[in-house]
């Protein structure tokens, strides 16, 4: 399979060649085509604007080569220290992101919803999310009141929310989800 190039510039990963940036949205719609809020297919003609998650998966996936602005390539293991330094808890999120991507679902950020993923079955434009992801790692406390607040919010919004419970140990994730209905 073809390997794309990206420049890492901030905190994303700008797709400049067009073809490159359709093709790879077009695996599993990876990255959001620059100053298209929803797009419909690959008939676009921007570049694609990954996020590091994202970027550090298709690396790892060997489909992609991250460059700096000076046209050094980023290793992997420098991906994930950058990634290290922008999300907390990066690599038990991490795990969570690749065990979902890796079983062909679709993953994008879900700040706007207030969990860490939403995710797709199809991807965005095509379905809503049907799930909200919490990634919790198992040594930590989650209270009784964090899962309401979550699972109100998802409710509201008609998608399933789902804890995702991290042993980064066993490299292990555990899905629970809860559902919320009226008697």
């Amino acid at each position: 399979m073809k390997s794309y190039s990206g420049t890492l510039i901030e905190s994303r990963i700008i797709i400049w060649n067009i073809e490159d940036s359709r093709s790879i949205f077009s695996l599993g719609y990876y990255g959001k085509p620059l100053g298209i809020y929803k797009p419909k297919g690959v008939d676009f003609d921007t570049p694609l604007i990954l996020d590091l998650i994202e970027g550090c998966y298709l690396v790892e996936s060997k489909l992609l080569t991250i460059n700096d602005v000076n046209g050094k390539k980023i290793l992997l293991k420098q991906m994930k220290q950058i990634c290290r330094k922008q999300y907390m808890d990066f690599d038990i999120k991490y795990l969570v992101f690749k065990k979902l991507r890796d079983v062909g679902y679709v993953v994008s950020p879900g700040i706007k919803f207030g969990c860490d993923f939403a995710v797709y079955e199809h991807g965005p434009g095509i379905d809503h999310a049907p799930y909200l992801v919490q990634v919790v790692d198992n040594r930590h406390d989650i209270t009784a009141t964090g899962i309401v607040l979550a699972g109100r919010l998802a409710t509201t919004v008609k998608k399933q929310f789902i804890l995702a419970i991290t042993s980064t140990k066993a490299s292990r994730v555990y899905f629970l989800s809860f559902d919320w209905w009226r008697a």
